[in-house]
């Protein structure tokens, strides 16, 4: 006998609540942010949309089918099974957050905050979780397959991505490494720089079209279904030790970044989440490119 759906409500702590749980009360919060020329009512306000926006999707699952609830500094830590069907509540950054945490089950995007969010990634709204989820499982849900990126490193440590992957120095310090293309004729360049983004076209939209502006709109962006990424050194310092001749490009879904530490510590870490990352070495060379994996998002 199978086991009925899953489905896995992920959301985050509101601005509000993390107020209240800093200064113990609604009151104190309060004179907190008064003192500050700020009103609470705005932030108690997206709130109480947030959280209603959550029970609304919560009754929208069938009585029969099983359901599980994640908060996103809890993802790391949560076992999702291939069978669940993933319903993420709230921002478009939250999408990204749990993208790394999945293996092909299909996700539902929900906005609990339209015309404040993009809604790139949060497409519906509460008041269709029901007929999302009776089409995904009937199998008739439109998912498009967003690629990822990944950073694989010498001693098979590996870490995923929807948006990007920064790797640099934690802090603000100049980062110092080796960067080449593998399959270029061997050609790597000493650097030291701000560090290094490779972004997808789900990136595009955020950081990665940042930088990608700044450097003058090329080369072309991708699409989020694209296999290719852009990759960008940050403030690359030329010295005699260290060049700049490598700074931009992309990669097709067989192209590899390779970065050889030169620094006594460097960190890759994906989509803005610094407390998931890779801690690396001197010596230490992480090859970064097309994940094999993807998201699969309802239209």
């Amino acid at each position: 006998m199978s086991l009925a759906p899953r489905v896995v409500l992920v959301h985050r702590t509101t601005e509000y609540e993390e107020l209240v749980a800093r200064h113990g009360t609604h009151g104190q919060a309060a004179f907190f942010l008064s003192s500050r020329g700020r009103d609470i009512e705005e932030i108690a306000d997206r709130h109480h949309r947030t959280r209603r926006a959550l029970a609304e999707v919560a009754a929208a699952i069938p009585l029969t089918w099983r359901q599980a609830r994640v908060e996103r500094t809890d993802l790391d830590r949560f076992l999702f099974a291939p069978e669940d069907v993933v319903v993420v509540v709230g921002q478009d950054g939250l999408v990204a957050n749990v993208a790394k945490y999945l293996a092909g089950q299909p996700v539902l995007g929900i906005d609990t905050d339209p015309g404040r969010n993009p809604g790139v990634l949060v497409r519906h709204r509460p008041q269709d979780a029901a007929t999302l989820l009776a089409a995904t499982q009937a199998r008739t849900a439109r998912c498009d397959e967003l690629t990822m990126v990944e950073a694989v490193t010498d001693d098979t440590q590996r870490l995923v991505a929807l948006n990007e992957i920064y790797l640099g120095a934690a802090g603000h310090q100049t980062a110092r490494y080796r960067l080449g293309l593998e399959g270029d004729g061997g050609v790597v360049e000493a650097q030291a720089s701000s560090g290094v983004i490779v972004g997808t076209g789900t990136g595009a939209t955020g950081w990665l079209r940042s930088v990608w502006q700044e450097r003058g709109g090329r080369p072309a962006l991708p699409s989020p279904t694209e296999e290719r990424l852009l990759w960008f050194v940050r403030e690359a310092w030329p010295s005699p030790a260290t060049g700049t001749s490598l700074v931009a490009g992309e990669l097709a879904a067989a192209g590899r970044l390779a970065l050889t530490v030169e620094s006594e510590r460097l960190v890759a870490f994906g989509d803005g989440m610094e407390t998931d990352a890779l801690e690396l070495t001197w010596g230490q060379t992480v090859r970064v490119g097309v994940c094999p994996d993807r998201l699969r998002l309802a239209g």
